[in-house]
Parts: structure tokens; sequence; C-alpha cells
């Protein structure tokens, strides 16, 4: 369904069957804006327009195939409208985490030239709009350790053990294996 008509229409979907539980996704003209879970009063609507706005069907097979592990990495156009440039530039960063693999939030502020500023890189990530796509449950503490995620502790382990990744429980400082990839790669 659209929200709204013209060239800043957003058109939206639900992918019922997740097993992080029901997502929906968000697209403008510009891409693929969000990616969250799915508010109560879209429930109970038809969400068909999936099958009528290609850049959506798009987004939800595609996110199909990564539940399914038939997918990697995404081929999708994002809309980072209302990020600051220092959330972009993380996102960017975050795009070419290997599947499978977890980076520090303190070796992405020490790549991206900011050392020490690994709060403002966790603050980037937990404003991340489009989890999963922009992979950010792969970004743990500098110890190895879980750390936080704004969907929750349960769906990053969830998303972390689809790519193969071993987290001993769902709390915080829970470990991670492998090892934290060391960067840049």
């Amino acid at each position: 369904m659209a929200k709204r008509e013209g060239a800043s229409a957003v058109h939206y979907g639900v992918l019922p069957d997740a097993p992080t539980g029901p997502l929906a996704v968000w697209v403008t003209l510009n891409g693929v804006r969000r990616v969250g879970d799915v508010p109560m009063d879209m429930l109970d609507k038809d969400h068909s327009q999936a099958s009528t706005n290609t850049a959506l069907a798009s987004a939800i097979l595609q996110l199909r195939e990564y539940f399914a592990k038939d997918r990697r990495e995404f081929d999708l156009p994002f809309d980072f409208s209302g990020a600051t440039s220092f959330q972009r530039r993380i996102f960017q960063r975050l795009l070419k985490i290997p599947y499978g693999q977890i980076v520090s939030y303190g070796d992405i502020a020490d790549e991206l030239g900011e050392p020490g500023a690994a709060r403002a890189v966790g603050q980037a990530v937990g404003a991340n709009p489009l989890p999963i796509l922009i992979p950010c449950h792969r970004v743990v503490r500098s110890d190895g350790k879980l750390g936080g995620y704004s969907g929750g502790l349960r769906k990053k382990v969830l998303l972390l053990e689809i790519e193969g990744v071993v987290v001993d429980g769902h709390r915080a400082a829970s470990d991670v294996h492998p090892e934290v990839l060391r960067l840049p790669l």
C-alpha cells in the first residue's frame, strides 16, 4: 500500500514468516527506506503491494533468500534520506563486512579515522534503518562479546547463527565465535 503518492511515495509490505518475527519493508523511489517490526496497524491489512511494486518485491524476495541461506549479499538500492553524513559513512562500511564475519565498533572507528569513537559508531549502528540489509548484527564489542542490538539480542543471535557464527547465549556479555575480524579487510 502506498502512504503517499508522487515522488515521495512510500510503499510497504510484510514478510510474515521471517525467522526473526514478521518484518515490514518500506521502499521509496530512491530504494529501500526501512526494515523493521510490523506495526500493529499493518497486521490485519492486505500487503499485496509487493506484487505491483518491483522494488518492494525484490527486497522481500532477497530477504527470503537470505533467511533460507541462499543469499549472502543484497543487491538493492537504499534510501538513506534522513541519515547524517557520519551515519552514511558507517552504513557504507557495514556493507563491507563479509557474511559470517564480525568486526568491532572500535575497529570501525579506527579504520574511518575516528579513533576513540567506538560509542559514536555504536550510536550510528543503532540508528540503522535497514537491519539485516545493512548488516549491523555483524558488529560486536572489541572484547569479542555480543554487545547490543536495536532489534533485541535474540534477533542478533539468530541472524549471526543463520550466517554460521556461534554465540554463547543471548546476553550482551555472551562470547561470539569466530574471533573479531581485524580491519582493514
